[in-house]
């Protein structure tokens, strides 16, 4: 469906004043090229001024059958026809030709830059440079892109490279290498398009797009025949080609031609269309070559349509185009070439209806241009689509600019940004009528027509003359049938046969062409200007206004205001629109339009409600300012409020994404919820935007929610909240008191933003998580705690509440003692591997520094190392031999007791990972027994016992023995001979055995060894220094329990 609209795009128009009837036109670079109706004369106009003055004109060394302009090189090419030979040329610096008499240089591609003929001073002349081909060139393109040429042939397309050599500041020469041949198998194209690499084809029924690349080895491995030769193409695919071809029946009539089916391949899938496209490489860049290669990317077959009236030699493709699309770095201007687009269209166009499809990234489909009547030629831009019937010029809207804001922003289609989707019908702007339209081409803001109002075409006298046949002898037949006595109409049979003998009858009209002279001169070349893109704008605006008067909730001024936005969005991505005051006021114009579409979505209920949201936000409007709006559009008595009004509030409530409101807006907002969705009162009342609204206000609202609905632990702690913004304790404690602890931390769940502000490094603390942190501090930790496990929170976010909280106490402000409660809590709690090891390394620092530093300022903690021990797997008994380093009683004050013994049980549990602190371990020296608690403990994690028990030894022999019954089991069993007997036995002889401690341990270490070894191995333990007798009870014992085993 198409929508039809009245609105003005087109200013003013000029009448070109060419002497002769003008053949053909093409337009590009802000000039009209116009070859006369005999084809051997071009006139160059100037569009851009009033009145279109003649730049210059030239005479051609051929009758021009086809004419292009390239904006890159500024040059024509042509194909021109003589002596019935067909000739490929290309005019460049034509505009010398502005100077009468200027001289005109004919030379062979390739013949300046490749030789030396071109000798002394440069000369500002118009050049003509004849391009050679091994076939009759058929059709050419231009790339907009990069000047270079594409040029049809019936088998073959050869592309060929711009090449520019600059002779002086104010002289270039242009010149052309042929760099590429793309042989094409049974495929011969009537139309070419040429642009960033990708290649596009038109048969009369059958449309083909490639793309030219660089391709990687592998991709050139697993298609080899890209590369080779037509001929050898040809042989191997005969049989797969005949394979694809749907045979005859030998019973069908030879007079009757199958038409193929209608056939769509996009993507990948437009390989298996079975044409064959090889390439030739034929550059001097032999890189290059070994790396081109083609990708398929678009194949479309039409079957004549006998149901739009039009017939079967009407039904032919017409209008290919391939037309690129910029965004992102506007520094850059105009200058294109280089740059890859970031988004191509191709438009092709049969009578009846166009095709827009988009190539980049996912090849699609974007919109169908349903016709209202035949169409002739037409003419794809940024911003609209030209189509031209007999009698009409049709503008038509365009969604280049929907698919190119989606490719350049990211956050489209999302809560940050909207953009009417590109699936959105297409409407018509405006019917312009003209008289006897021929020709159109487009060129930046001018639309130029050739009109030949008195031209009879032979295909139009055919069709009146054989009418006119048909209809004498259909009423000759008609009154013998009737002479006789029999009404044809009576009978179906009859009448049938009637209608389908003229249908079936192949009458030959002969007509003898008018000559042109014969019929006058009633032909004109019209420039018509666009009106600005703000000026359309703003008709549309008015437009839709009517729409918006009758039915406010109707598509159509959605739809209008939609196209009026993407218009906008379409002269904002030009990066050709530099001028900074144009830009700043289509900026202005497009942040209107977004809050105009903002309003409409606003009061829709259901569908599209959400895009409220994202349009309001790309308007500027703040969210006082927006109320308002919405406020304005409903009546005085009873505002109805939409659903993407409330959608939008919410957002921006929950979002913390606006301005803080007055207390005037704070209380209508609270009123609007009151009335729509008292449900959200209590997330409403929460915000810190509302902070200004009336605590009475609000209390009332609440109380009248409470009354409605079933008692609320969030109301009930909304309440409290304004109670204290009131100062009115007593109702503090009275909502406090109403629910338990528990269910509070359920309430603080729903509603987090009831203790924190923002996000991220902006988190502020509340007036009620500051009143609980003086006075139930138990509670906010539980509920910090549950806001992280619902994911209400983030660690770091946790860890700024605690500090902002504790930031005026005597504390360390990047270690409260209320954060290391929540680290600790929350270590209870997590089961999450990234958290947890997270919250070790900080429990450990902190455990660290306070037994390194001793200064603590006696506030207690929370939990106790046994609360902790006893609820958390993560603290781990402590040792026997731990406790006879640094027994309870330890000579330390009671709070680093506290820490030491979180940090030994911390090293006695099974997950932290030593490792990860060793660096910590620096600045804890080991010079009391609690810093060697801590080292021994590492050292054993770390699996270093050798080293432990020299340093127990050395510094607190006492607890060697509960160590080694402790830790040496197992696969360390071994170190009871092999390290500790040794180091008792030496010790123990230095000490001259007076040390009693060493000889306890000494003995109860013989024990173990007589009850692990056999008689030879203790016997190979004894030294040799004359203390046999010592060991002989022990080596005795051993004896028997072998012989008892």
């Amino acid at each position: 469906m198409v929508h039809v609209y009245n609105c003005h795009p087109f200013a003013s128009q000029h009448i070109v004043p060419t002497e002769q009837e003008p053949g053909l036109v093409c337009s590009g670079g802000g000039a009209l090229f116009v070859v006369s109706a005999g084809g051997c004369k071009i006139e160059a106009y100037q569009m851009k001024e009033d009145q279109c003055p003649l730049i210059c004109r030239f005479s051609t060394m051929g009758t021009v059958r086809s004419i292009r302009h390239s904006l890159t090189g500024d040059y024509l090419v042509t194909i021109e026809e003589k002596n019935n030979a067909t000739y490929l040329r290309a005019y460049t610096n034509w505009r010398y030709q502005a100077v009468e008499k200027t001289r005109v240089g004919v030379r062979l591609l390739g013949h300046f830059l490749r030789g030396s003929s071109f000798r002394g001073a440069p000369k500002e002349q118009m050049e003509i440079i004849e391009i050679p081909l091994f076939e009759p060139p058929l059709c050419v393109a231009c790339c907009p892109l990069t000047g270079d040429l594409l040029v049809g042939c019936s088998k073959s397309l050869v592309v060929f490279n711009l090449k520019k050599q600059t002779l002086s500041e104010q002289l270039d020469v242009l010149d052309f290498e042929r760099v590429l041949i793309l042989h094409l198998t049974d495929y011969s194209p009537s139309q070419v398009a040429f642009c960033g690499g990708y290649v596009a084809l038109q048969t009369e029924l059958e449309i083909l797009v490639v793309k030219l690349q660089q391709m990687e080895t592998r991709s050139l491995v697993a298609d080899e025949s890209s590369q080779l030769p037509a001929d050898i193409l040809a042989a191997a695919d005969l049989v797969e080609d005949d394979m694809k071809k749907e045979p005859l029946s030998p019973h069908e009539p030879g007079d009757f031609f199958m038409f193929p089916k209608h056939l769509e391949l996009l993507g990948d899938e437009a390989k298996d269309c079975g044409i064959s496209v090889s390439l030739e490489w034929t550059g001097m860049d032999t890189e290059a070559r070994n790396h081109m290669g083609v990708t398929y990317v678009l194949f479309r077959r039409f079957a004549p349509d006998f149901f739009q009236g039009c017939s079967v030699e009407e039904t032919c493709l017409h209008s290919l185009q391939l037309h690129p699309m910029f965004t992102g770095n506007r520094d850059e201007g105009g200058d294109q070439r280089g740059r890859e687009p970031s988004c191509m269209f191709c438009f092709f166009s049969l009578p009846n209806a166009g095709y827009m499809y988009s190539l980049k990234n996912t090849v699609e489909l974007i919109s169908t241009y349903q016709y209202p009547e035949k169409a002739h030629q037409a003419v794809f831009c940024d911003q609209f689509l030209y189509v031209i019937t007999r009698n009409a010029l049709q503008c038509f809207s365009v969604r280049c600019s929907a698919v190119a804001a989606r490719v350049e922003d990211p956050y489209i289609d999302t809560t940050m940004k909207a953009c009417p989707p590109f699936t959105m019908e297409v409407c018509g702007l405006r019917i312009q009528l003209f008289i006897g339209l021929k020709s159109l081409c487009h060129d930046g803001n001018h639309v130029v027509l050739l009109t030949a109002a008195d031209v009879e075409s032979k295909e139009e006298s055919d069709r009146v003359a054989r009418r006119a046949v048909e209809s004498k002898e259909h009423k000759a037949l008609t009154g013998i049938f009737l002479a006789v006595g029999i009404e044809p109409s009576s009978n179906p049979a009859l009448e049938s046969f009637l209608s389908r003998s003229f249908l079936s009858r192949k009458t030959s009209i002969s007509s003898k062409p008018k000559d042109p002279n014969e019929s006058g001169h009633g032909w004109n070349l019209y420039v018509i200007n666009t009106v600005s893109t703000l000026q359309l704008y703003r008709e549309m605006v008015e437009y839709s206004k009517r729409y918006e008067h009758s039915t406010p909730l109707s598509q159509n001024c959605i739809h209008l205001l939609s196209e009026a936005h993407l218009l906008l969005r379409a002269a904002l991505l030009n990066p050709s629109s530099q001028d900074s005051e144009d830009r700043a006021q289509l900026q202005e114009a497009f942040q209107e339009s977004c809050a105009q579409l903002g309003d409409c979505f606003s009061r829709l209920s259901k569908r599209d409600c959400h895009l409220a949201l994202p349009y309001y936000k790309m308007s500027g409007l703040s969210v006082t300012e927006v109320i308002q709006r919405n406020m304005a559009m409903g009546s005085s008595s009873e505002v109805d409020y939409g659903s993407g009004f409330l959608f939008f509030l919410k957002h921006s409530l929950y979002e913390e994404t606006m301005e803080e409101l007055s207390e005037e807006t704070a209380n209508t907002v609270l009123d609007i919820f009151s009335k729509a969705e008292p449900g959200q009162l209590p997330h409403v009342v929460s915000s810190s935007f509302m902070m200004k609204a009336s605590p009475a206000c609000v209390l009332a609202h609440l109380e009248q929610l409470e009354a409605y609905g079933a008692p609320s632990v969030t109301v009930t702690l909304c309440k409290a909240a304004q109670a204290l913004h009131l100062g009115d304790t007593q109702l503090y404690q009275q909502q406090m008191d109403r629910h338990a602890e528990m269910l509070q931390v359920y309430g603080f769940i729903e509603e987090p933003k009831l203790l924190l502000h923002g996000r991220g490094k902006a988190v502020v603390p509340t007036h009620l998580a500051r009143h609980l942190h003086d006075t139930q501090d138990g509670l906010l930790v539980a509920a910090v705690v549950a806001l992280h496990e619902n994911s209400k929170v983030k660690l770091e976010e946790a860890d700024l509440f605690f500090q902002e909280l504790c930031k005026d106490t005597v504390e360390n402000p990047s270690s409260p003692q209320l954060l290391v409660d929540f680290w600790e809590a929350l270590l209870v709690a997590s089961s999450q591997e990234v958290i947890i090891h997270e919250l070790l390394f900080r429990l450990t620092s902190v455990y660290i520094d306070r037994i390194t530093r001793r200064d603590r300022s006696g506030i207690h903690a929370l939990k106790t190392a046994d609360d902790l021990i006893n609820s958390c797997s993560h603290y781990g008994l402590l040792f026997p031999w731990v406790s006879i380093l640094t027994p309870v009683h330890f000579n330390i004050t009671h709070d680093h007791q506290e820490d030491l013994q979180k940090l030994q049980s911390l090293l006695c549990g099974p997950t932290l990972d030593v490792s990860s602190i060793l660096p910590l371990l620096e600045q804890l020296p080991d010079s009391d027994n609690a810093g060697l608690s801590i080292h021994v403990l590492c050292a054993t994690k770390l699996r270093r016992h050798e080293s432990s028990i020299e340093r127990l030894l050395d510094r607190c022999p006492q607890a060697i023995m509960p160590y080694a019954n402790h830790e040496l089991q197992n696969e360390k069993l071994a170190l009871w001979w092999q390290k500790l007997f040794p180091e008792l036995c030496m010790r123990t002889r230095l000490s001259s055995g007076e040390n009693s401690v060493l000889l306890a341990a000494l003995k109860e270490t013989l024990v173990v060894l007589a009850m692990e070894l056999n008689p030879l191995e203790f016997l190979d333990l004894l030294p040799d220094d004359g203390t046999a007798h010592f060991f002989l009870p022990h080596l005795l014992e051993c004896t028997q329990r072998k012989i008892l085993t």
